[in-house]
C-alpha cells in the first residue's frame, strides 16, 4: 500500500471516528438535558398555569424573623407558597417535608433562586416566635409568614387558597385549608399552582418546564 493510499485510509478513519464522536456527544447532551413539557402536559401532571399571571396587589405581613413580608419579597426569584399552620397534624408537616426534599433535589441554579414560604392560616396561634421554631426545622431557608387575620385572609383569597376554622367537641380547633402549592414568578405575579396530591418527580419536571417556558 502506497504512502498516499495509507494517508487516504487514515483520513477516512479519522473522519468516521470524528463523526461518531459528534453523534454520541450530541446524543449524550440531549439525554442529559431536562425534559421540557408544554402547558397541556404540565396540566395533566398537576401544574396549572395561568395564560396571564396575576398581580397579587399590595399586602403587608411579617416573617418568622420579625421582618416585613411585602410584595418586594416575591420579586427576583421563583416562590413556592404553601398555606398551613403549625398545629396541623398531617398535611402541613408532610407538605413541608416534601418541599424540603424538592429543594434539595433541584439543580444548583434552580435551588438558589427558589424561595419556599409557608403562610399561616392560624395567625392567632402562629406567632412570629412559634413560626421561628417550626418552619426552619424543615429547611433553614424556608420562610414562615403570619400577620393580622384579615390580612392573611385577603392574601389567601388572592391565591385561591380558602381556609376555615373547625371547632372540635372539646373546644379546641383545627383549620381546613387548601393543600395546593402556589407558584409565583420572579415578577411577583401569581403564575399558577401545583394541585395536591404532590408527586416529587412530576413537580420537579413541571416546575423546570414552567421556568423554561417563562424565561424563553
Amino acid at each position: 500500500m502506497s504512502t498516499k493510499t495509507r494517508r487516504g485510509v487514515w483520513i477516512t478513519v479519522a473522519a468516521i471516528v470524528l463523526f461518531i464522536t459528534v453523534v454520541v456527544t450530541s446524543f449524550v447532551h440531549r439525554v442529559s438535558q431536562p425534559r421540557i413539557m408544554g402547558a397541556t402536559e404540565m396540566r395533566a401532571n398537576g401544574l396549572f398555569l395561568f395564560e396571564t399571571p396575576r398581580d397579587p396587589g399590595e399586602f403587608s405581613l411579617v416573617d418568622h424573623r420579625g421582618e416585613a413580608f411585602t410584595p418586594a419579597r416575591l420579586e427576583g426569584h421563583w416562590t413556592l407558597i404553601f398555606f398551613g399552620f403549625t398545629h396541623c397534624p398531617d398535611v402541613c408537616p408532610t407538605t413541608l417535608s416534601f418541599l424540603a426534599d424538592l429543594q434539595r433535589q433541584l439543580e444548583s441554579t434552580e435551588a438558589a433562586d427558589t424561595q419556599v414560604v409557608m403562610v399561616s392560616v392560624d395567625p392567632a396561634r402562629d406567632t412570629v416566635a412559634r413560626l421561628s421554631g417550626y418552619v426552619p426545622y424543615f429547611h433553614p431557608d424556608f420562610v414562615g409568614v403570619t400577620g393580622e387575620f384579615i390580612d392573611i385572609l385577603n392574601f389567601a383569597r388572592t391565591f385561591n387558597a380558602p381556609f376555615r376554622k373547625v371547632t372540635e367537641p372539646d373546644g379546641s380547633y383545627q383549620v381546613d385549608h387548601s393543600a395546593n402549592v402556589v407558584l409565583v414568578n420572579p415578577r411577583g405575579d401569581y403564575h399558577g399552582f401545583f394541585k395536591a396530591p404532590l408527586d416529587l418527580a412530576k413537580v420537579k419536571v413541571t416546575y423546570r418546564s414552567a421556568r423554561y417556558l417563562w424565561e424563553h
